[in-house]
């Protein structure tokens, strides 16, 4: 490390030790963070613990986390923001409670570099103190804290010069300054024992937006690896993932592989549940005789809308596409494509979508966003031909919990596998295909959609038996064991 960044190290350190032993002085309710005894029933009963440094609601794998505790007589308290719907077992569940973390006053929301010195470090203490309130103050002590690392969105908006402001929509999840700090600390006054799920790297991710040599990205991975070492236990999305925690970060505490998996409401549906479907959804309706007919192919990507998602690539393979179709000799079907999702990059892809069509390069395939409620985007999945996954991995050995999901539903799955541990999760012409260019896309897009249907019948006899292992047969296995759980 330069010494420039050195410095920047220490005093993020040494700001970070003298706002927790501030408030340390405020006299945090203490417990031995073992079980929580209920009167009524006359039983004693584990509690975890789980935060989600972002929008709950776009968290789907914490979620299930806190269902499956719930499910499994365990008391929860789910830490984060609310911006959007939770899932739907959630709020009648009465062993759940969320406490929602306060959102950053807009008045610290500036990018701009005059006032970075000031509201910089005030958004940080903010970030602090809401997250010291609700884990120290307004939450039971637990036996177990399970924090989430990594993924699709930084959970802190960033606090550097120049760097892009995010939405509250990008405000996913956490990078580990300075939430893994302020967990540990709460983990060692309350006697909890703290579990790091991983599902990326969040140096990797905040890379996407700074740059690699950038010195925060430096810094943030310097402290990942630093402060995630003491953690009790640790799950990762795939065993490269674990494989890189114990070379990379020194792990030599328990690394669990505890891969994502659909839940039960990706199922595959009937043909009469898929017409009633395809009749009843807005961006379906007036394809729906053209779906039936064959002449019109449903492809479905699900998306955040983020740099780690190349969609020109999808463009252009959709561009290629539409130009074969066209002729006559080819005999491959039109394309709906259906992209669902919110992020910061839609308004952009959207203005070069309507260009193309405009130049009347789309003419085979038509595109629509949409944004929808769990229970139809299952169904939007159980009613595809194919899903399409842009995944490209900020760390190559994460993965996209989009493709359990197709899986769940029986939907053959075609994404960018150019990364370690693509193979973890599809068997290429077993249950999906992997592509690692536009024209490695469009090729395999007329191969699949044309006339022979054997290889799409084929992918879709792999995905529904991949499917079949579900999220709580994954948890039950290898969380609820160390939980002590199951």
């Amino acid at each position: 490390m330069s010494v420039q960044e050195q410095v920047l190290l220490i005093a993020l350190i040494l700001f970070t030790i003298v706002i927790i032993t501030l408030f340390t002085l405020l006299l945090l309710p203490a417990g031995d963070g073992q079980l929580t005894s209920l009167p009524r029933a006359g039983k004693r009963r584990t509690r975890v613990q789980v935060l989600v440094l972002g929008d709950i609601g776009r968290s789907p794998r914490m979620q299930y986390h806190a269902l499956s505790i719930a499910k499994n007589g365990g008391l929860v308290d789910l830490v984060g923001y609310l911006e959007s719907e939770l899932h739907p077992e959630m709020p009648s569940n009465s062993n759940i409670t969320v406490h929602p973390l306060s959102p950053i006053p807009k008045f610290l929301k500036t990018n701009k570099q005059q006032w970075f010195l000031i509201f910089g470090p005030l958004k940080v203490i903010f970030q602090i103190w809401s997250l010291w309130l609700v884990l120290g103050y307004r939450t039971s002590p637990a036996k177990w804290m399970l924090i989430q690392v990594g993924d699709e969105h930084c959970g802190f908006e960033p606090a550097v010069p120049g760097a892009p402001a995010l939405t509250s929509n990008e405000r996913q999840n956490p990078p580990s300054i300075p939430s893994l700090l302020i967990a540990q600390v709460i983990c060692f006054l309350r006697n909890t024992n703290l579990i790091v799920d991983w599902h990326n790297f969040g140096y990797s991710i905040l890379a996407l937006k700074l740059g690699v040599k950038h010195p925060l990205v430096r810094i943030s991975k310097f402290y990942e690896e630093l402060c995630s070492r003491s953690a009790t236990a640790h799950f990762t999305v795939t065993e490269a993932m674990g494989r890189a925690l114990k070379k990379d970060y020194k792990i030599t505490g328990p690394v669990i592989t505890l891969h994502d998996r659909p839940t039960s409401q990706f199922r595959v549906l009937d043909e009469l549940e898929r017409s009633k479907f395809l009749m009843r959804l807005q961006e379906t309706a007036s394809h729906v005789d053209e779906i039936k007919r064959g002449s019109c192919k449903l492809i479905v990507s699900s998306t955040s809308w983020t740099p780690d998602e190349d969609f020109p690539l999808l463009l252009e393979a959709l561009v290629n596409y539409s130009g074969l179709a066209k002729k006559s000799s080819s005999h491959l079907p039109k394309i709906l494509a259906i992209i669902t999702g919110k992020g910061p990059q839609k308004a952009e892809i959207l203005i070069k979508i309507e260009a193309l069509k405009s130049q009347n390069k789309l003419s085979m395939v038509c595109i629509k966003t949409a944004w929808l409620s769990l229970e139809d985007y299952a169904k939007l999945l159980g009613a595809a031909d194919l899903g399409i996954c842009l995944h490209t991995s900020s760390s190559g050995v994460d993965l996209p919990m989009k493709v359990v999901d197709m899986f769940g539903t029986g939907l053959p799955v075609v994404g960018w596998g150019v990364y370690e541990s693509w193979p973890e999760l599809v068997s290429e012409g077993i249950n999906g295909r992997g592509f690692g260019s536009a024209a490695e896309l469009n090729a395999i897009l007329a191969e699949l959609l044309g006339s022979d249907k054997s290889k799409m019948q084929k992918l879709r006899a792999g995905a529904i038996e991949e499917g079949k292992w579900r999220w709580d047969d994954e948890w039950d296995l290898r969380a609820g064991k160390l939980l002590e759980l199951s």
